[in-house]
């Protein structure tokens, strides 16, 4: 190595070194202008000083007054009288280095405000710092001065050094100024850029670096609420969504922002068309939603995609669209988005998908929104990557999606998630298969509950039901929302597994119960919400047992008074739309069974009605005829259960004075005696066709 670039390489090493090891207090005194005290002519000297005093460490003397005084000025004590050169001031050693320019030094020479030139001298090493990788002596500044309460100063200069606010203002200064360095870099082609990627990756560590700093000040701030605050969140937000925005756009660069792997769509229209054929699929397939449901009976739950889903969180829950007179700096790096821009204002994030180009995608996930979702809009990105490619062949796409993954640190599982949630919404049975080949790899605790639902919405129940209960929350053991304990019930009465579904339908309302009368202070409320949830789960259960033919079974189950109630509701407003339907006469066994022979009686005279009805405007002989049989059969069989009752509850029935079914005051328990049960039971077992309950009875409608 050459003497020269030898020596330059030797100084700078020396200067950081001093820098590195600095005491952060006296970086302010670094960076104050100190002149000359010297007397020359009964007046001082006043020239910049940029040398240090061996003897006694003041920076007092010019390099001229130095050879011709004794003392020091400050504090007497006298000089050496060898010629030997003295050390740099901190900021001066740093010119000389080359690690601060000269240029910029002479500019802060004209300024005549000693304020604006100070600071400014203190920004020029805090860029050394951070240019070499010294954030940690930044971070120190804040915590070891700025947040310091003892650290004071009578100097008005060093004390306004000493607030937070200078740090701050560093920090949006050196930001502003990487905006237009990183705009000018993406404005260029695809191999300008690839030549400008160890560029790029110094700005990203810049700006690694002014976001700790930043966290730093916020600590300070944290709990109270006021202008600072308020800018220094903007100005990290800026921030993050600029370097996370950096490094996705670093990683397209290597790889050409996919320029040469093929899409398996052939134009950006047919993707398009594909969106909203999964679109449509969804809704098709949605289940009704009791949830939404206020009046029209069978409304269909809106269904939605998952890429739907993910992208109107980041839309509506964290606050995505950007305020128009609040235009971050970040949005201005966009550059050939300008269209997608325009479009997410107008109808959200979620009308964006598909992305017209890898490049778009990049501009509308990270330089909008909370920063703090970057897994999620990587996520996202990653079903960008999956749709673009899935029908080609491995070999050609899938290195990309494994980089993309090593390079964000993203695991094994989130990348099966982001896939299983491509293939979810992917509407070809294909897709569905290979979905479920994933989800044995996905299973666990965290595996998002909208999975089960779209396995179910795809007609596969036994993997909805293994995705249940790998998670976890399929009702069992912990808390679950309404809607995930819906599911759970659906799945379970899907697969046959009906005794499964009531029990946990009871386990699942009589902990939502519990949890109430423990947690909360509001006894009617919550008894109110209780309520609610038996209502939605028990009537859920009715239509799914109607609609696959399993009221026989579903009837034979204990259910108690607050279940029942909204059992009897179901039953009977179905057989009210269809009276040709066995479902009522069911709805009679169900009384029966239980020997509640006034309401079985009740619930008889109500069908009859209806079925006279019915039959009168039916102008169908052969279902007239099974009405007529129907009816024939029940009312024979609530006749012999009414002469088992005594004769003065008969002579009400038949005078019509008997509480209505429902009432609050009715206990849902036999009419007769408990002397009477026990014969009663062994006239059930004796009699073939009410020995069989609602088995035999359906059988003999059917």
């Amino acid at each position: 190595m050459d003497g020269p670039k030898f020596d330059e390489n030797n100084r700078r090493r020396k200067a950081l070194v001093h820098l590195a090891s600095i005491d952060p207090m006296e970086l302010c005194n670094e960076a104050k202008v100190e002149r000359c005290r010297a007397t020359r002519d009964l007046r001082s000297c006043g020239r910049c000083v940029q040398r240090i005093l061996t003897s006694c460490g003041h920076a007092a003397l010019c390099e001229e007054c130095r050879q011709r005084c004794d003392v020091c000025p400050i504090c007497r004590i006298p000089l050496p009288k060898t010629n030997s050169e003295l050390p740099f001031r901190l900021y001066y050693e740093c010119i000389e280095a080359g690690l601060i320019s000269k240029r910029c030094d002479d500019r802060l020479q004209d300024k005549e405000n000693q304020l604006v030139s100070d600071v400014q001298r203190l920004y020029y090493m805090f860029d050394v710092a951070l240019e070499n990788n010294l954030v940690s002596l930044l971070c120190h500044y804040v915590t070891d001065v700025c947040m310091d309460e003892s650290a004071v100063s009578s100097d008005p200069v060093i004390a306004f050094m000493l607030d937070e606010k200078v740090v701050k203002d560093w920090c949006l200064r050196t930001f502003e100024n990487i905006v237009p360095e990183l705009k000018v870099i993406y404005n260029l082609s695809v191999q300008e850029m690839n030549v400008k990627l160890s560029s790029l990756m110094k700005v990203s560590s810049k700006l690694a670096g002014m976001s700790k700093v930043l966290e730093g000040i916020e600590s300070s701030f944290r709990g109270s609420i006021s202008a600072m605050t308020q800018d220094l969140n903007h100005l990290q937000e800026s921030i993050l969504k600029t370097k996370q925005h950096l490094e996705i756009m670093i990683w397209c660069i290597r790889h050409q922002f996919l320029e040469n792997v093929r899409s398996r769509y052939s134009d950006f229209a047919s993707w398009q068309s594909s969106i909203r054929e999964r679109k449509s699929a969804a809704v098709k397939r949605a289940w009704p939603d009791p949830l939404n449901c206020k009046s029209e009976v069978g409304e269909q739950n809106v269904s939605s995609l998952f890429i739907v889903d993910a992208l109107s969180n980041l839309d509506t829950e964290q606050g995505y669209k950007v305020r128009d007179e609040e235009e971050l700096e970040a949005l201005s790096l966009q550059t050939n988005s300008r269209n997608s821009f325009a479009r997410s204002r107008l109808h959200g994030m979620q009308g964006c998908y598909p992305f017209e180009n890898l490049r778009s995608a990049v501009d509308l996930l990270f330089l909008q929104g909370n920063p703090h979702l970057v897994v999620a809009k990587q996520a996202i990105l990653l079903y960008f990557l999956f749709d673009r490619h899935w029908t080609l062949p491995v070999d050609e796409w899938r290195h990309i999606v494994d980089d993309f993954a090593v390079t964000f640190s993203i695991t094994r599982h989130c990348l099966l998630e982001s896939s299983v949630f491509y293939l979810l919404d992917d509407h070809t049975d294909e897709a569905l298969k290979e979905a479920i080949c994933l989800l044995p790899e996905i299973a666990g605790p965290t595996i998002h509950p909208k999975v089960a639902v779209a396995l179910l919405e795809r007609q596969n129940s036994d993997a909805a039901l293994m995705a249940l209960r790998w998670s976890g929350r399929d009702g069992g053991a912990t808390l679950v929302s309404l809607e995930e304990a819906l599911t759970a019930v659906r799945v379970r009465v899907e697969c046959g597994l009906l005794t499964e579904a009531f029990m946990c339908q009871r386990m699942i309302c009589t902990k939502m119960k519990d949890k109430k009368h423990i947690h909360a202070s509001g006894v009617v409320k919550d008894q109110s919400d209780w309520l609610f949830w038996v209502e939605i789960l028990v009537t859920e259960i009715c239509c799914l047992c109607i609609r696959r033919n399993l009221i026989d079974r579903m009837i034979e189950f204990p259910w108690n008074s607050d279940e029942e109630k909204h059992l009897h509701k179901c039953l009977f407003d179905f057989v009210t739309d269809d009276p040709s339907s066995v479902v009522g006469s069911l709805l009679v066994v169900f009384y029966l069974q239980r020997f509640r022979y006034t309401e079985a009686y009740q619930v008889d005279c109500k069908l009859q009605a209806l079925e006279e009805d019915f039959i009168s405007k039916c102008q169908n002989d052969e279902i007239s005829f099974k009405i007529k049989s129907m009816s024939h059969w029940r009312k024979g069989l609530v006749d012999r259960g009414v002469e088992l009752l005594p004769d003065v509850l008969q002579q009400q029935m038949k005078a019509g004075s008997f509480p209505e079914i429902g009432s609050e005051n009715r206990p849902a328990k036999s009419d007769l005696p408990n002397t009477q049960e026990p014969i009663l039971s062994s006239l059930l077992f004796k009699n073939p066709e009410l020995q069989q309950g609602g088995n035999g009875f359906a059988s003999v409608l059917h």
